[in-house]
């Protein structure tokens, strides 16, 4: 598993690459993809230098950027292959509902994010039905 400074730096040199009008390569592209969403972590990603080592912690109020930059890059890798399968059809009719891809990504997020905890917590794999009950539970709301 990478570490948090190798997994930092990989948003960090996709970002460094953008900027320089360079060609991206590989998972590069969908980086800088959800980096640009994220207008409110442009500064932070242009001075890694500032923001390689910062931690953040909810007691303190923040959101960590790499992690919520990661839930979005996991979220398009499962939409991509449909896994777990029936994922890729909730996506679009909470897209369809909300009219914004953006924010059903958010939406997904906390059902992604309840499952993960919830498989930590417990010590299980994580629970893809549970993951899909969540955003249909969600989709009714």
């Amino acid at each position: 598993m990478p570490t948090r400074d190798a997994t930092r730096e990989v948003f960090f040199s996709a970002w460094r690459t953008y900027r320089a009008g360079q060609a991206l390569e590989g998972v590069q592209k969908l980086v800088v993809q959800v980096a640009l969403q994220h207008p409110e972590y442009h500064a932070m990603l242009d001075n890694a230098q500032d923001y390689a080592d910062q931690d953040y912690t909810p007691e303190m109020g923040q959101t960590n950027p790499f992690l919520h930059m990661g839930m979005h890059i996991a979220i398009e890798e499962q939409l991509a292959l449909d896994q777990p399968r029936g994922l890729r059809a909730r996506y679009v009719s909470l897209c369809a509902r909300r009219g914004d891809a953006h924010a059903a990504q958010h939406q997904i997020m906390e059902c992604l994010g309840e499952m993960l905890w919830q498989a930590q917590r417990d010590g299980t794999q994580p629970d893809e039905q549970g993951y899909l009950n969540c955003l249909d539970k969600i989709a009714r709301n």
